[in-house]
């Protein structure tokens, strides 16, 4: 009996602590639960902050990307104008650069015309029998050629202003090279040169019109003419064809805008190798680069050269 009794005794004690293992099991499990159910809450609050958070960003990044676009869509706009207003502002640009290239041309042009108009057209015409000077010609200035150059025992010579810093480089350049080229005959006027030919008249008879211009005809009365010779040799006439001298003006003279105006065969006078004239450098380079003489060109094609004549 009393083992029974130990054994209720047991059992008694055993379901006690059981129900009192499991009265706080629950407690304890109940309060984790209490605590998970918090926890949980506070994380669904914190889900649904982040959440609108995540709307607002949303909402602000739409509207930053419509203003961007926005700003895109102007910014295209602008440029387009911009692009518009360029390409206005080039064809001013070009129709400005056409308007003074044509102010230009006509200011060259009036240019030229002016120069043409103050270039003496008898400076280029051919006489020796083709044109005539009549007795009142004169060129409008004359400069005295220095006594340096001038041939001893000749009285004063005169030449064509624009015309003599030509002849004197080319006289100086002569001389560097070893030539003394002197001036015995450079402008005559009309009634010089009616003495001139009755003095040759008398002495060679009607010889004379074979080397002597008869006045109005003569190259002389330009002064861009003048006969010239060699001091070193005192060569004169045809004996100047042999000189070394003569060989440097052959070679050189065009340089400086001289011709020989009466080489071998021509038509008009003896050959002259003494008598050289003025015609600028460019129709003088042509000349001798195409082998032709002043008398053989068309003066057509001549007076084009005027322009250049003291260039």
């Amino acid at each position: 009996m009393d083992e029974k009794k130990n054994k209720i005794d047991f059992l008694t004690v055993f379901m006690s602590i059981l129900l009192t293992i499991t009265t706080a099991s629950t407690g304890w499990f109940g309060y984790r639960n209490i605590l998970l159910l918090e926890e949980n809450e506070q994380l669904l609050s914190t889900q649904k902050e982040l959440e609108e958070e995540a709307e607002v960003r949303e909402r602000a990044y739409i509207e930053a990307q419509n203003s961007i676009n926005e700003l895109n869509n102007e910014l295209r706009s602008e440029r387009e104008e911009l692009q518009i207003i360029l390409s206005e502002l080039q064809e001013e640009r070009n129709r400005n650069e056409d308007f003074e290239d044509q102010i230009r041309n006509l200011a060259g042009t009036v240019g030229t015309l002016d120069r043409l108009a103050q270039t003496d057209r008898e400076l280029l015409q051919k006489y020796s029998r083709t044109f005539f000077l009549n007795e009142n010609y004169r060129p409008a200035q004359l400069t005295q050629i220095p006594q340096r150059w001038v041939m001893p025992g000749r009285q004063d010579q005169y030449f064509l202003p624009e015309a003599w810093p030509f002849l004197e480089d080319m006289l100086k350049k002569a001389e560097r090279d070893g030539h003394d080229l002197r001036i015995i005959s450079a402008f005559r006027s009309f009634d010089e040169q009616v003495d001139l030919k009755s003095q040759f008249l008398r002495q060679y008879g009607t010889g004379a019109n074979t080397f002597s211009a008869d006045q109005g005809f003569s190259e002389h009365q330009l002064g861009t003419a003048i006969d010239i010779v060699d001091l070193k040799t005192g060569a004169t006439e045809e004996r100047f064809s042999q000189t070394e001298a003569y060989e440097w003006l052959k070679n050189n003279a065009h340089r400086y805008g001289f011709i020989l105006s009466y080489p071998p065969d021509n038509d008009y006078y003896i050959y002259e190798p003494w008598h050289w004239r003025f015609v600028g450098r460019k129709l003088a380079s042509d000349l001798n680069r195409r082998n032709m003489y002043f008398y053989d060109m068309d003066q057509r094609e001549i007076n084009t050269y005027l322009i250049y004549l003291f260039d």
